[in-house]
């Protein structure tokens, strides 16, 4: 027959090879016993193009028996159960589930975690980066019991399972995950090794209780994946992930009923699932029915087992006040802690104490007023109170509306108290903190290490209708608390704020005994509408109470701004007011309001609004050095461009280059345990009006946490670690304020010293300084933080990321809450100016001469003038001044040559006729000389004679101009007479 079938299902060629292996067993094991049904079991074979499939009956044990039933032909592949019922592979048919046994039908399901489930898969992977190395062989997922737990070290530690879906299905698990300091994420790869989308893998962070998850597979192999690494800078411990009820639907069959789990059961046959067990009762494995707990024994919900009831304590009840009845009267009552697990009748146990006696109920709370009834009603919009009567504010104010809770008769309406458990088993306490009318404590928990929780939501907020138009980086609101703790052990009191109670994220803690003291925290987004408080006695888990009597109270609760809250007070605002919202109108920008007056006053220039309230010239803050305020006059910022007197000159800077966004990071750091990660920073620079600010947010946890400054901060791991391009995490600000800009190194108390990094030795330009502030102060840092970024010229660096941290303090700050910033730049060079250039100029060439501009060197400037272009002009050369010269010098040398011939004619003339005369004198010295005759003499010259008969030659026109004139007006001429004597006739 199994020839035959053989041949029958021939073109099935994997049926064939394994009927052939099958025959061929059957026939070398002739001499073996006949195999029993406990000695087998049946599998399907894989269905072929056509859907079919063959039903073989597979040995548990090879080599052990023989005569095994033969193959039959099985179901079609499209064959399914339904929940409830399992496949009986013997008839296969479907069967209904015993009583005590649960089946999914077309699904798995895993709810017991003694030890590791088949199919699952759990390995440490060392992720570390540089030469650091860490084991990580046993950082793998732990059963325990009810759920598995994930490492709490640096190593990444995935559990993974695989599963054939025979169609479209499922995958459904419950986590809690309450510690961010871990990276938790869930992803799917299939067939084609296809993930899920890496935005969806990363789980939402749970503070209080389990969360559920549901991811659709497609039909195929697939393989899930949960994978964890750790990441704790402070060292404190971290809190692993948890999971359990992992569920897989998509699966044809389920060949079995699982049993319930001990605390469950099943009472009816086809359950789908089992049903926990009620309080005081318990079950085995398997059970069909929860048995009672003994009298003096107890347990939870879901338990498998019953306890002894310790004898009852002081620290097993607690004190409350009974609301308030229509007689204003309230009483101090003591309850039991529910639920109930000591005894009463044990020996040395305490009785509850007797119901105290009926007391004067507090007054309401401020914003409230009491109508003679037992319940406090918040006062009509436009009104304020103090808790007794509501009164109307007056004319020309408006009311200041939140919530103040100081009285603490009830708890109020907006306010939850819960409990949850260190170890994630679900609690039924319902209450971890109780009034007592000066204040709200907490009440001893089941366990030291369990968390007592009290969330305040409040629906949003809204400025005041004064601070409503001066929305810029305008305090929202603001919470502040006075609380105290006491403690004798390792307890810690922890403030969350968030969007909801399972998203918030931290804000504060304190550990150990503190004194009465008040906290404030800035809410600077619509999306922070919940506040969490959690105290917790000890970390470590006992079922112990040991410290019962460690307490956290908190004594008064303010909140500003909140939309539908109430009014403790009324505030002046101005009286020119017709705004149809409000009966007042806030001043107008860059105005205070003066006392007492609602009168608006212009502030100074170059000044700011305070956040709050503008009253009073105080209202007006000056701005720093080389800053201005904005347009809302509610920050001072920088035009990015600045004026420096330095060694007689006065420097122009211009940082529009640098006014973008810059990331920069601090050099790498290591985690005790070797694991890589680096600080990054955003800087924006000059907060010019127009600009984004810089931006750090967290993209590992649900919470997406986002902080907006001038200067912020956040942790970046490797992406080698998560997988994708950037993880962020805990992010802050260190710089929201702008100071100031200037080149001293110290600004209102910030100083940034030259000191802390290396000299430029080839530069005598000074550093820009920008001063930033952040005033939401910390534990550590009172006073908040601050920021200096310092700008050094360097016109060999072209990035526009060039920043260091001083060489002393590798992150960027040495004690935390000051920060300091080297910024090399070109771009923080001053402007070029006529100083920075020089002028070359050619010789004359045919011509023309050219005049260069060239930078003098180095270069130390930017922008600014532009190098003048090259400038042409005409000139002469020196060949063509030579011949000018020797022309000039050949014609001059003539005119000598002439004149000197002239003059030395005419002396000769005068030497003659002097000759003569005195000739003619020595013949009779006392007699006069005779009169000359008309003729011409032998060796006279006629022209003598005739001087102003004749024309003028050009020597006589220059001798005769020399001639004087007469008081009369007429010109000496003198005459020859016969005798040669000279006679002047008028």
């Amino acid at each position: 027959m199994l020839l035959q079938l053989l041949q029958f299902t021939g073109r099935v060629s994997s049926c064939s090879v394994f009927f052939g292996l099958l025959l061929t067993g059957v026939l070398e094991s002739r001499e073996l016993p006949i195999c029993k049904e406990s000695d087998y079991h049946f599998e399907y074979t894989d269905c072929d193009v056509l859907g079919s499939r063959w039903r073989v009956s597979i040995p548990n044990k090879p080599d052990t028996c023989t005569g095994l039933p033969d193959p039959v032909k099985g179901t079609h592949c499209t064959f399914s159960c339904n929940e409830g019922e399992y496949l009986d592979m013997k008839t296969q048919e479907c069967q209904k589930c015993a009583a005590g046994t649960y089946s999914l039908g077309t699904g798995v399901a895993f709810d017991e975690w003694d030890s590791m489930p088949a199919g699952f898969i759990s390995h440490g992977i060392n992720m570390d980066i540089g030469n650091f190395y860490t084991n990580c062989t046993n950082s793998t997922w732990t059963p325990k019991g009810d759920y598995i737990a994930s490492n709490t070290d640096e190593c990444s530690s995935t559990l993974s399972y695989a599963v054939s879906l025979k169609q479209p299905g499922s995958v459904s698990f419950q986590y809690f995950y309450p510690d961010t300091n871990i990276f938790f994420e869930f992803y799917v790869q299939n067939d084609q090794c296809q993930s899920t989308d890496s935005q969806s893998r990363w789980m939402k962070s749970s503070e209080s209780d389990w969360d559920t998850h549901y991811v659709q597979l497609n039909r195929g192999n697939n393989v899930l994946y949960w994978r964890t690494t750790g990441f704790s800078l402070s060292g404190n411990s971290v809190k692993p992930v948890l999971l359990k009820n992992i569920a897989v639907s998509g699966v044809a069959y389920t060949s079995e009923c699982f049993h319930c789990k001990p605390g469950t059961y099943s009472a009816k046959p086809g359950a789908a699932r089992c049903a926990p067990c009620p309080a005081d009762t318990y079950s085995n494995k398997g059970a069909t029915a929860c048995q009672e707990c003994e009298k003096e024994k107890y347990s939870g919900i879901g338990s498998g087992t019953c306890n002894e009831r310790p004898p009852c304590t002081t620290t097993d009840y607690f004190y409350t006040h009974t609301p308030c009845d229509s007689a204003g009267q309230t009483q101090l009552m003591y309850k039991w802690i529910e639920p109930k697990i000591c005894s009463e009748n044990a020996d040395g146990a305490v009785k509850l104490p007797a119901t105290g006696e009926m007391q004067t109920c507090p007054p309401c709370n401020p914003g409230f007023f009491s109508n003679n009834s037992s319940v406090c009603q918040p006062c009509p919009q436009g009104f304020y109170s103090n808790g007794t009567a509501c009164s109307e504010c007056p004319v020309g104010t408006e009311p200041v509306v939140g919530f103040e809770y100081k009285w603490w008769n009830r708890m109020p309406s907006n306010m939850r108290s819960s409990v949850y458990s260190r170890e994630y088993s679900d609690s039924q306490r319902s209450t971890g903190w109780e009034v007592a009318g000066e204040y709200i404590y907490t009440t001893p928990g089941d366990l030291d290490s369990d968390y007592m929780m009290i969330t305040l939501t409040v629906p949003g907020y809204s400025l005041p209708h004064s601070l409503a138009k001066d929305n810029e980086r305008v305090e929202l609101s603001r919470i502040t608390f006075v609380f105290e703790t006491k403690c004798t052990a390792d307890c810690r009191l922890y403030f969350m704020a968030g969007l909801n109670e399972r998203n918030n994220a931290l804000a504060e803690s304190w550990s150990g005994t503190n004194g009465k003291q008040s906290y404030s925290y800035l809410i600077k987004s619509n999306l922070t509408v919940s506040f969490t408080w959690g105290f917790q006695r000890t970390e470590a888990y006992t079922t112990e109470r040991q410290y019962s009597s460690d307490f956290a109270k908190i004594y008064s609760i303010h909140i500003t701004n909140v939309i539908g809250g109430v009014a403790s007070e009324c505030r002046q605002c101005a009286l020119d007011s017709s705004h149809k919202d409000s009966a007042c109108v806030p001043c107008p920008p860059g105005n205070y309001m003066l006392k007492g007056t609602g009168v608006c006053k212009s502030c100074p220039p170059n000044t700011f609004i305070r956040p709050e309230q503008p009253l009073g010239e105080e209202a007006c803050v000056p701005c720093g050095p080389n800053t201005s305020s904005n347009k809302a006059r509610s920050a001072c910022v920088s035009d990015c461009t600045l004026a420096v007197r330095y060694r007689g000159e006065t420097l122009q800077y211009n940082f529009s280059s640098l006014a973008n966004v810059t990331h920069f990071q601090s050099s790498p750091r290591f985690t005790s345990k070797g694991l890589r990660y680096v600080h990054q920073f955003s800087a924006g620079l000059c907060g010019t009006e127009g600009r984004a600010l810089a931006s750090c947010v967290d993209n590992v946890t649900d919470s997406r946490k986002e902080v907006n400054g001038y200067v912020c901060q956040s942790t970046i791991v490797p992406s080698e670690v998560r997988g994708q391009s950037v993880v962020s995490s805990q992010p802050f600000i260190i710089g929201s304020t702008l100071i100031g800009v200037t080149t001293d190194s110290t600004l209102d108390h910030i100083s940034s010293s030259e000191d802390s990094f290396l000299p430029d030795s080839e530069s005598d330009l000074p550093d820009v300084i920008f001063y930033y502030r952040a005033k939401e102060a910390t534990q550590a840092c009172k006073n908040g933080r601050s920021t200096s970024i310092r700008l050094r010229c360097d016109p060999r660096v072209t990035a526009m990321d060039q920043v260091s941290v001083p060489s002393k303090c590798s992150e960027g700050t040495c004690d935390g809450c000051s920060f300091h910033f080297l910024w090399r730049s070109q771009h923080a060079c001053p402007l070029c100016s006529e100083r920075n250039f020089k002028e070359i100029v050619s010789a004359c060439i045919e011509g023309i001469q050219r005049t260069t501009y060239v930078w003098q060197q180095p270069l130390r400037c930017t922008g600014g003038v532009p190098l003048p272009a090259p400038r042409v002009s005409a000139c002469v050369t020196l060949d063509f001044w030579l011949k000018f010269g020797v022309s000039i010098g050949t014609v001059t040398a003539i005119l000598l040559i002439t004149i000197s011939c002239y003059f030395w004619k005419r002396t000769r003339k005068l030497e003659y006729k002097y000759s003569k005369l005195m000739m003619n004198a020595g013949e009779k010295e006392c007699d006069l000389p005779a009169a000359d005759s008309c003729a011409i003499m032998e060796g006279e010259d006629a022209e003598d004679d005739l001087i102003y008969l004749t024309k003028k030659s050009f020597f006589t026109k220059i001798k005769s101009f020399s001639r004087e004139r007469t008081s009369d007006g007429f010109d000496s001429v003198p005459l020859k007479s016969s005798s040669g004597m000279e006679m002047e006739m008028n």
